[in-house]
Protein backbone atom coordinates (compact mmCIF):
# COMPACT_ATOMS: atom_id res chain seq x y z
CA UNK A 1 0.00 0.00 0.00
CA UNK A 2 1.42 3.38 -1.02
CA UNK A 3 1.74 6.58 0.92
CA UNK A 4 -1.17 9.00 1.20
CA UNK A 5 -0.92 11.95 -1.16
CA UNK A 6 -3.01 15.07 -1.63
CA UNK A 7 -5.05 14.91 -4.87
CA UNK A 8 -4.85 17.67 -7.50
CA UNK A 9 -7.17 18.08 -10.50
CA UNK A 10 -6.68 19.85 -13.81
CA UNK A 11 -8.85 19.87 -16.91
CA UNK A 12 -9.16 21.27 -20.41
CA UNK A 13 -11.88 21.33 -23.06
CA UNK A 14 -10.54 20.43 -26.51
CA UNK A 15 -12.61 21.05 -29.62
CA UNK A 16 -11.72 17.86 -31.48
CA UNK A 17 -13.06 14.35 -31.98
CA UNK A 18 -12.42 12.04 -29.03
CA UNK A 19 -10.48 9.58 -31.22
CA UNK A 20 -8.06 12.35 -32.21
CA UNK A 21 -7.63 13.56 -28.63
CA UNK A 22 -6.99 10.01 -27.41
CA UNK A 23 -4.45 9.27 -30.17
CA UNK A 24 -2.51 12.51 -29.70
CA UNK A 25 -2.45 12.06 -25.93
CA UNK A 26 -0.87 8.61 -26.28
CA UNK A 27 1.24 8.69 -29.46
CA UNK A 28 4.97 9.16 -28.62
CA UNK A 29 5.44 11.29 -31.77
CA UNK A 30 2.84 13.73 -30.40
CA UNK A 31 3.89 13.44 -26.74
CA UNK A 32 7.32 14.94 -27.46
CA UNK A 33 5.62 17.95 -29.06
CA UNK A 34 3.35 18.88 -26.16
CA UNK A 35 4.39 17.19 -22.91
CA UNK A 36 6.38 19.77 -20.98
CA UNK A 37 5.96 22.84 -18.83
CA UNK A 38 7.52 26.24 -19.54
CA UNK A 39 11.06 25.37 -18.41
CA UNK A 40 11.14 21.76 -19.61
CA UNK A 41 10.82 19.72 -22.79
CA UNK A 42 10.24 16.06 -23.45
CA UNK A 43 13.01 14.88 -25.77
CA UNK A 44 12.05 11.21 -26.07
CA UNK A 45 8.95 9.12 -25.39
CA UNK A 46 7.81 5.52 -25.62
CA UNK A 47 4.37 4.27 -24.73
CA UNK A 48 3.20 0.68 -24.27
CA UNK A 49 -0.47 1.53 -23.73
CA UNK A 50 -1.79 -1.56 -21.95
CA UNK A 51 -2.26 -2.59 -18.34
CA UNK A 52 1.22 -3.46 -17.09
CA UNK A 53 2.82 -1.50 -19.95
CA UNK A 54 4.98 1.54 -19.37
CA UNK A 55 5.02 5.18 -20.35
CA UNK A 56 8.66 6.33 -20.49
CA UNK A 57 9.81 9.92 -21.05
CA UNK A 58 13.11 11.77 -21.09
CA UNK A 59 12.54 15.31 -19.81
CA UNK A 60 15.26 17.97 -20.00
CA UNK A 61 15.60 21.62 -19.08
CA UNK A 62 14.98 23.92 -22.06
CA UNK A 63 18.06 25.88 -21.11
CA UNK A 64 21.21 24.24 -19.83
CA UNK A 65 20.53 22.16 -16.79
CA UNK A 66 19.69 18.70 -15.59
CA UNK A 67 17.22 16.27 -17.07
CA UNK A 68 15.48 13.20 -15.74
CA UNK A 69 13.76 10.04 -16.85
CA UNK A 70 10.08 9.55 -16.04
CA UNK A 71 8.52 6.10 -15.96
CA UNK A 72 4.97 5.08 -15.12
CA UNK A 73 3.19 1.73 -15.25
CA UNK A 74 -0.38 1.52 -16.51
CA UNK A 75 -2.82 0.08 -13.96
CA UNK A 76 -6.16 0.63 -15.74
CA UNK A 77 -7.18 1.34 -19.31
CA UNK A 78 -10.60 1.97 -20.85
CA UNK A 79 -10.02 3.08 -24.47
CA UNK A 80 -11.40 6.55 -25.25
CA UNK A 81 -12.43 6.95 -21.57
CA UNK A 82 -9.84 6.42 -18.83
CA UNK A 83 -6.13 5.85 -18.33
CA UNK A 84 -4.57 5.25 -14.92
CA UNK A 85 -0.93 4.79 -14.03
CA UNK A 86 1.39 4.65 -11.06
CA UNK A 87 4.68 6.52 -11.14
CA UNK A 88 7.97 5.07 -9.92
CA UNK A 89 7.59 7.10 -6.71
CA UNK A 90 4.18 5.43 -6.12
CA UNK A 91 1.95 8.35 -7.07
CA UNK A 92 -1.35 7.60 -8.84
CA UNK A 93 -2.57 9.47 -11.93
CA UNK A 94 -6.03 9.16 -13.52
CA UNK A 95 -6.86 10.79 -16.86
CA UNK A 96 -10.48 10.87 -18.02
CA UNK A 97 -11.71 11.69 -21.52
CA UNK A 98 -15.36 12.82 -21.70
CA UNK A 99 -17.06 13.53 -25.03
CA UNK A 100 -19.36 16.57 -24.97
CA UNK A 101 -21.15 18.65 -27.62
CA UNK A 102 -18.36 21.23 -27.38
CA UNK A 103 -15.50 18.73 -27.66
CA UNK A 104 -13.60 16.51 -25.26
CA UNK A 105 -13.00 17.32 -21.61
CA UNK A 106 -9.66 15.88 -20.50
CA UNK A 107 -9.50 15.73 -16.71
CA UNK A 108 -6.40 14.72 -14.75
CA UNK A 109 -6.52 13.73 -11.09
CA UNK A 110 -3.11 13.05 -9.61
CA UNK A 111 -1.26 12.60 -6.36
CA UNK A 112 0.78 15.65 -5.42
CA UNK A 113 4.52 15.37 -4.92
CA UNK A 114 5.27 15.94 -1.23
CA UNK A 115 8.28 18.21 -1.90
CA UNK A 116 6.59 20.84 -4.13
CA UNK A 117 3.75 23.25 -3.40
CA UNK A 118 0.28 22.17 -4.49
CA UNK A 119 -0.25 25.46 -6.35
CA UNK A 120 3.01 25.05 -8.29
CA UNK A 121 2.13 21.48 -9.24
CA UNK A 122 -1.38 22.44 -10.32
CA UNK A 123 0.03 25.26 -12.47
CA UNK A 124 2.67 22.97 -14.04
CA UNK A 125 0.21 20.18 -14.82
CA UNK A 126 -2.40 22.64 -16.10
CA UNK A 127 0.26 24.23 -18.28
CA UNK A 128 1.13 20.85 -19.78
CA UNK A 129 -2.55 20.07 -20.36
CA UNK A 130 -3.02 23.49 -21.97
CA UNK A 131 -0.02 22.74 -24.24
CA UNK A 132 -1.73 19.49 -25.20
CA UNK A 133 -5.01 21.30 -25.98
CA UNK A 134 -3.16 23.83 -28.17
CA UNK A 135 -1.28 21.03 -29.95
CA UNK A 136 -4.47 19.12 -30.77
CA UNK A 137 -6.40 22.23 -31.79
CA UNK A 138 -3.61 23.43 -34.09
CA UNK A 139 -3.32 20.08 -35.84
CA UNK A 140 -7.08 19.54 -36.13
CA UNK A 141 -7.37 23.05 -37.63
CA UNK A 142 -4.99 22.01 -40.42
CA UNK A 143 -6.95 18.89 -41.37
Amino acid sequence: MGALFMKIMTEALIAAPIETVWRMFNDPADIVLWDASNDWRTTWASNDLQVGGQLRLRIEAKHEGPGFDFTATYTKLEPLRTIEWRTDDDRHVRVEFAKTDAGVIVRQLFDAEPTLSVDEQRQDWQGVLDNFARHVTALVGRL
